[in-house]
């Protein structure tokens, strides 16, 4: 199974929306999906999830999430639980989230400093969101494990992160997603080197592998543009000629060509932001390129709907020849 994880320390960039949509097309594409909501926030678990389900974990001590799954490991009484996924699709099922999760930053960032000393729970306990990942995706005998994370640099993504054979930066064509990408890059870049650095330490009698930590870069995906008269249309090009240069030196440590020379082959896609399908898919459970006419997507909705299907199939096509899949 390929891991793959999307990140950047900018909100609102439509990051999760973005997970959503690809595993959705994965799975219609008959790729075998299992994703795990690592945000505290769990937004992506409210959009594959109905809230009955919801409850019936948080409150009703009903299946596993992400936080309780980690529970007897944090606490010390015992190791991970299995997190047994919901099944949202055919070929497509998620390890849910959990409001909660926050409760345990403080304890990943304590373990990954004891990683340091060759300590044998530190390693577990850093490398649970990869175990807990893997298990659940040779179950579903998954190809694509796909990682959705908070936009921060804490505990939390870091120990997540790790676990990713990938990575994809959304962005928004904006002054603070190009900062954000900055920061993306050198974090990336310290977190192997640090990991690395632990790996080796880890004590030779280990039951468990460990994550490699690759965090192989995969490209960029610009998200929720829209343009409006000529002077959008130029601002909008500046923020797409600095992602490239940016996205070129602070995430591939490369020199960055100029913008006029040809096609990013770093920008994966250029999403529209869908405005007028995005209430219809909420309202639906569904996503904006399955929407029906019975949902409301009439006349010239449905145009945009095939939009967004060819949209999104082209990105899923393009993630799945760069991770080899």
């Amino acid at each position: 199974m390929k891991t793959l994880a999307f990140f950047n320390i900018t909100g609102g960039v439509g990051k999760t929306s973005l997970l959503y949509h690809l595993a959705h097309m994965f799975a219609l594409r008959e790729r075998r999906v299992v994703a795990v909501d690592l945000d505290p926030q769990a937004a992506l678990s409210g959009m594959f999830l109905p809230d009955d389900r919801i409850e019936s974990m948080w409150l009703a001590g009903g299946a596993p999430t992400a936080y309780s799954a980690m529970q007897p490991l944090i606490d010390g009484t015992g190791d991970l639980m299995a997190a047994t996924p919901q099944i949202v699709a055919d070929r497509l099922a998620l390890i849910p989230g959990d409001l909660t999760l926050y409760e345990i930053e403080d304890e990943l960032s304590v373990q990954w400093t004891r990683c340091l000393i060759g300590e044998g729970r530190a390693f577990r306990v850093t490398a649970a969101f990869d175990r807990m990942l893997r298990s659940a995706g040779a179950a579903q005998r998954a190809d694509i494990g796909l990682i959705d994370v908070g936009p921060n640099l804490g505990a939390i993504n870091r120990c997540a992160l790790i676990s990713a054979d990938f990575v994809v930066v959304p962005i928004g064509a904006d002054l603070f997603s190009i900062r954000g990408m900055q920061n993306v890059g050198l974090t990336l870049k310290a977190w192997r080197l640090d990991w690395r650095d632990r790996r080796d330490r880890s004590p030779k009698n280990l039951d468990l592998e460990l994550p490699k930590g690759v965090m192989r870069p995969v490209g960029y995906v610009v998200s929720r543009y829209s343009l409006h008269g000529s002077r959008a249309a130029k601002t909008f090009q500046r923020w797409l000629d600095l992602a490239q240069q940016t996205y070129a030196q602070a995430v591939l440590d490369m020199p960055p060509r100029p913008a006029s020379q040809g096609v990013d082959q770093n920008r994966l896609a250029q999403l529209k932001d869908y405005r007028s399908l995005m209430p219809m898919a909420q309202e639906a459970r569904k996503p904006m390129f399955l929407l029906k006419p019975a949902d409301g997507a009439i006349g010239g909705f449905q145009a945009a709907v095939q939009e967004c299907y060819r949209d999104f199939e082209s990105l899923a096509k393009i993630i799945e020849e760069r991770v080899g899949l």
